[in-house]
């Protein structure tokens, strides 16, 4: 016999920890290679770690609710292979155990031994282990560590789970503590005395008020669009655009394009392939900030907002997309929203995005006022397309006449962008959607 690592794999580009959501099997099960393990989630999307081996699950390091590190250990498999040159002996395991744990320590140090008013969250305390993403929701929630001893657990072996703290919190048990002094031994980084005040006021249930839990991706959503008000001061400017050629293009050609190659051409590629072309006339667009410098990108990543059946948002990306048709693109937009809506998309499809769309007339809205996907620095809006009656200047002279218009609004980093850039960005798209050739082939 002989033991293998199951290792958490590279989750994406920037992803450095996972949080072990579900184990899908138990210690004593078989499993066979390439067969999912595991359930782990990210801030980008949730993934399965299948093993590249078959053999038994014979120990679990990292339990649910953990935070792993990409790179170390969370379970051990027992192979039927004396000699497997996959296999790695158990003393490292347990070093890279122990290293892993260090790493993590460290990494949430600052967050554990800094609550105001209470002592230090430790690892564990009366017999009970409590795992780094407890300690740190711990801090952030101002629970003392004799409050969390008392809390009632309803993991493993009664563990404090993230849902027991945030169904403590919802029971408004919280005790204010009074001030003790941190014992130097047990701080690793510079104690933080304060807090920034919480800005949201308390609210107050009334009877028969239903209290709903945010999910993790919901939680996630949240956090990064304040990080990214917080960020960016936001500008958005507006262009009314004449889509009546595109509109009447593809009702010309979306029923053959369907027969000749498989794909329903929608609004979305063609708009995309407007705002890639606009990039490359704009490319000071396609850039981030990084502190004091600005970083041009020289690939066009293009990212498109989509909606999840629960009601959740996520944004695949287009690689390269400069290197698409519109045939390839259209392919691109079907296939990551089909994978987006039914929870199978990789995790570096959903990072690298340099510009990120949003279709809103998709729900019927006009216009709206998109928030930058940092660490982008800005983002289109598409509205919903509607027959008005517009002024066409026609050589016989002007006239009233009836077009399919559509707003598209554009906000942008004003740190990075300034209002004539972000401006005349925006109505160039414009002007490509609306010098669309009606004769164009498919």
């Amino acid at each position: 016999m002989a033991q293998f690592e199951l290792i958490l794999p590279k989750m994406g580009e920037s992803v450095a920890e996972a949080t072990i959501t579900t184990w899908l099997k138990n210690v004593g099960d078989a499993i066979e290679a390439e067969e999912s393990v595991v359930e782990v989630a990210t801030d980008k999307v949730d993934s399965e770690v299948p093993s590249p081996v078959n053999g038994t699950l014979v120990k679990i390091i990292a339990d649910v609710n953990d935070v792993a590190q990409v790179g170390t250990a969370i379970a051990i498999i027992e192979t039927n292979e004396e000699n497997d040159s996959s296999t790695t002996p158990v003393a490292p395991v347990k070093e890279s155990v122990a290293a892993a744990a260090v790493d993590i320590e460290q990494q949430v140090a600052s967050a554990i031994t800094s609550v105001t008013g209470s002592e230090g969250i430790v690892k564990s305390s009366n017999g009970r282990f409590y795992s780094p993403l407890v300690r740190a929701m711990s801090k952030e929630e101002g629970i003392s560590q004799s409050e969390l001893d008392v809390i009632s657990g309803t993991g493993k072996e009664g563990r404090v789970t993230k849902k027991d703290i945030l169904a403590y919190i919802a029971s408004g048990k919280l005790q204010p503590v009074a001030t003790a002094p941190i014992a130097k031994s047990a701080v690793t980084a510079p104690i933080t005395k304060t807090e920034a005040p919480r800005t949201a006021p308390a609210v107050i249930p009334s009877a028969g008020d239903e209290i709903i839990e945010m999910d993790r991706m919901r939680r996630l959503i949240a956090d990064h669009m304040v990080n990214s008000v917080r960020t960016s001061p936001h500008v958005t400017s507006f262009v009314e655009a004449d889509l009546t050629k595109v509109v009447q293009w593809r009702n010309k050609v979306k029923n053959e394009f369907q027969k000749k190659h498989g794909e329903k051409i929608t609004f979305t590629p063609i708009i995309m392939e407007a705002i890639i072309k606009s990039i490359q006339d704009f490319p000071m667009i396609n850039v981030s900030i990084d502190g004091t410098n600005i970083i041009k990108h020289k690939n066009i990543n293009v990212g498109m907002a989509a909606a999840l059946p629960s009601g959740n948002l996520i944004v695949p990306v287009i690689k390269n997309a400069d290197q698409l048709s519109l045939l390839g693109l259209t392919k691109a937009v079907n296939d990551l929203a089909n994978r987006a809506r039914n929870n199978a998309l990789k995790p570096d499809e959903v990072s690298g995005g340099t510009y990120t769309l949003t279709n809103v007339g998709t729900f019927g809205n006009v216009m709206g006022t998109p928030i930058i996907n940092q660490p982008q620095v800005a983002i289109m809006a598409a509205g919903a397309i509607q027959k008005k009656p517009a002024v066409v200047e026609t050589p016989e002279g002007d006239m009233i006449a009836v077009r399919h218009k559509m707003f598209l609004s554009h906000s942008y980093d004003h740190r990075a962008v300034d209002g004539a850039l972000g401006g005349m960005f925006v109505k160039r798209v414009a002007e490509y959607l609306e010098a669309w050739d009606l004769n164009r082939e498919i």
